[in-house]
């Protein structure tokens, strides 16, 4: 449609993908199976998306007595990948017709003002993260049709988990190293109580222990550049066995590393190699690139609101955590002789 035209319509879609109103309708409402094929459906998604058509929710849910908007809780460490998180949660939600509203949960202030007089008055679900499920009790997130990403499926509060396959990621970092010759290992994990770094600091220490020779000390740090920063130059100026590899919980905490480690006049890797996890933009910025896990934080989000949509509908969301992939990059390299 022209730019500055009005806004289109269903009976726009209806004409644009050549069917009625009341398909575009079904389509839409996410209620098409069994009644349109799976062509017509997405021929519909299609001509919306192209029409730039939303439906007047308001309206709709005056008729259904549902808000159709979800609420996604993410913590405060709102990197890039977070806002990867929303947009494939977004997308999705879109393309059926919900809103997605981000609520941030800061760490060490509480959970922000909850921004509903009463969410469960407002919201038809709720996606959250494992870092942010404080805020949900906040809100009375828990007592709404609730996803989790990023959490243990055998305790989560929610009706379905999702989860990136972390315990691979790390594997495959560990075993990257193990190939190059390292055998003694520094792990910078992040300083925060939650499923998702456990799951990194167990499978770090499980795979370690299955070579012998090799040694792993472990430090914690807040998330931030200059926490990593500070841990990293106490471990390495500190007494024990100086490590050859340095494997970071994420590429925040790795850039913090990188700076710690030119300040004490070593060289990344000759003197030691360094891995990440997320790769963020981050990792490509600092010099040598990180070596580092990549997260498909995009599917990642649209898998969260799918399995919402399914719970939503009484269907079992889709099974299977989502595979990462390990990027090798300049950080990382054969240690020198042992200390």
């Amino acid at each position: 449609m022209a730019r500055g035209s009005t806004r289109p319509t269903s009976r726009d879609v209806a004409r644009a993908a050549g069917v009625s109103q009341a398909a575009v309708s079904l389509v839409l409402g996410d209620k098409w199976r069994g009644r349109v094929s799976e062509t017509t459906a997405e021929r519909v998604r299609t001509a919306a998306r192209d029409l730039g058509y939303r439906p007047n929710l308001a309206a709709r849910n005056l008729r259904l007595g549902h808000t159709r908007t979800v609420l996604l809780v993410v913590p405060v460490l709102t990197t890039e990948f977070f806002a990867g998180v929303y947009t494939g949660a977004a997308r999705v939600a879109a393309e059926h017709g919900f809103g997605v509203v981000l609520y941030p949960s800061p760490e060490g202030i509480g959970p922000a003002r909850d921004p509903f007089h009463s969410a469960q008055a407002a919201l038809d679900g709720v996606i959250a993260s494992s870092m942010a499920a404080d805020a949900l009790t906040a809100i009375r997130g828990d007592q709404l049709p609730l996803v989790m990403l990023d959490s243990d499926p055998h305790g989560s509060l929610g009706a379905a988990t999702v989860n990136l396959d972390i315990a691979d990621g790390v594997r495959q970092v560990a075993d990257h190293l193990l190939t190059l010759g390292h055998r003694h290992f520094l792990h910078l994990a992040a300083d925060i109580p939650s499923w998702t770094f456990a799951v990194r600091a167990h499978e770090l220490a499980t795979r370690l222990a299955d070579v012998p020779g090799t040694g792993l000390r472990t430090i914690h740090a807040p998330i931030t550049i200059e926490g990593a920063q500070q841990a990293t130059t106490a471990a390495l100026t500190g007494p024990g066995p100086h490590p050859t590899a340095l494997v970071c919980d994420d590429d925040k905490l790795a850039t913090g590393a990188y700076k710690a480690i030119r300040r004490l006049g070593l060289r990344i890797p000759d003197d030691l190699s360094v891995t990440g996890l997320d790769d963020l933009a981050l990792a490509t910025a600092i010099d040598p690139e990180l070596t580092t896990v990549r997260l498909d934080a995009e599917l990642f989000g649209e898998r969260g609101m799918q399995a919402l949509l399914a719970v939503l509908d009484g269907r079992t969301p889709t099974q299977g955590d989502i595979p990462v992939q390990l990027v090798v990059r300049g950080s990382t390299a054969p240690p020198r002789s042992h200390p």
